[in-house]
């Protein structure tokens, strides 16, 4: 099949403004459509497809995501399962959650430590390492000897800050 031969483009004249467009200086055969046209056709094909195979993946990455926690959820649980076969654990868990104890043991039970701590004067107690202005040596020493040396009970006898000695 013969081509028909290549015509030069127009000349402009001068001055004449170059208004046509770019894409009218293409040529396009009938191969190159055919091609563009098997290109969309294979797009619209293949979309709904493609769409179906982004949605399955990520339902997959979420279930897998589902199946990552309820398995640290199972091995938590076969901790404690573990734990439990402990005798020691059993004991520390009845001492702790039931008060058990021991027969002889003293217990303690704070009531409510939910309070802050306060000094004398309203102020709560700070955490930073103070000087004191008690000799605490002397007021060991004083509490002693009063405690031995008094027949007063308990209840009316005064602590060495009270009584003076700074």
């Amino acid at each position: 099949m013969a081509r028909a031969p290549r015509t030069a483009p127009p000349v402009l004249p001068e001055g004449a403004p170059a208004t046509t467009p770019w894409f009218r200086s293409l040529q396009v055969s009938g191969f190159t459509v055919t091609v563009l046209l098997l290109i969309v056709a294979a797009l619209i094909v293949l979309a709904p497809s493609l769409k179906v195979l982004v949605e399955q993946q990520n339902e997959i990455a979420e279930l897998e995501r589902r199946v990552a926690e309820q398995q640290a959820v199972v091995d938590g649980l076969q901790r404690d399962i573990d734990r439990w076969q402990d005798p020691a654990y059993i004991e520390a868990q009845a001492r702790d959650r039931l008060l058990y104890v021991y027969p002889g043991d003293i217990t303690y039970l704070v009531v409510d430590d939910g309070l802050t701590v306060e000094g004398d004067d309203g102020t709560p107690v700070s955490d930073e390492i103070q000087t004191t202005r008690v000799d605490w040596t002397r007021a060991l020493l004083s509490s002693i000897v009063t405690a031995g040396l008094t027949d007063l009970p308990a209840d009316q006898l005064i602590s060495p800050v009270q009584g003076g000695v700074e």
